[in-house]
């Protein structure tokens, strides 16, 4: 698959936030959010690495020892040998995160993967873009549906989207994008309106890496 860098951080923004993490950042990506922060994983094709999956663990097993990785982008399910790495990373033991922008069909990702899916607020400028059967392939006691908000007209847009589709039983992690409003301006509102989600800042852009 395409890959546009493997590296060890500090998972940023989901459930297992804070922990130690390897990610495996693919190449390419379906949607150009405006507020996109990895732009260079769309970048033309020869800055990109074509590596198979055995390659890839090799890579991750030179990091220091753990057992938690990300797939991210860009948009991964682009790529149809996302599904060869996935199943060696869980030959391997690894507890798998897969990070996606909901736009493509999510029925063929295992069960043991924790999908982490971006909902796309009107600040990304594709907030018609998430397919909505998508949320039929959701587990609400692992999976994670992200919004990142750039101001107060995301966070009523979200606020609509949770009560259309029933969504409070689920795992709702809700984040500012990184300074384009105070963190603290959101948090307020969702005290006020009694929001039964987990409040998040982009942990790895407050902490300087990756």
């Amino acid at each position: 698959m395409l890959v546009s860098e493997i590296f060890f951080s500090i998972q940023g923004e989901s459930i297992y936030s804070g922990l130690p993490c390897v990610f495996i950042r693919a190449h390419g990506c379906n949607l150009r959010c405006h507020y996109c922060d990895t732009g260079y994983s769309k970048q033309e094709i020869l800055k990109s690495e074509d590596i198979d999956s055995k390659k890839i663990l090799n890579k991750i097993n030179k990091f220091p020892h753990t057992h938690l990785a990300e797939i991210s982008g860009g948009e991964p399910l682009l790529q149809s040998d996302i599904y060869e790495l996935i199943n060696l990373l869980d030959e391997h033991k690894f507890k798998i995160l897969l990070e996606t922008n909901g736009t493509i069909d999510l029925s063929q990702i295992p069960n043991y993967v924790c999908k982490i899916v971006d909902v796309k607020t009107p600040s990304s400028g594709y907030s018609d873009s998430f397919l909505i059967t998508n949320l039929n392939h959701i587990n609400p006691f692992q999976d994670n549906l992200k919004f990142v908000l750039s101001d107060f007209e995301d966070y009523e847009w979200m606020k609509i989207f949770l009560n259309k589709f029933h969504l409070y039983g689920h795992h709702i992690l809700v984040s500012t994008a990184y300074e384009k409003i105070e963190p603290i301006k959101i948090a307020e509102k969702i005290l006020t309106d009694g929001l039964n989600v987990r409040f998040q800042i982009q942990l790895h852009k407050y902490i300087g890496i990756k």
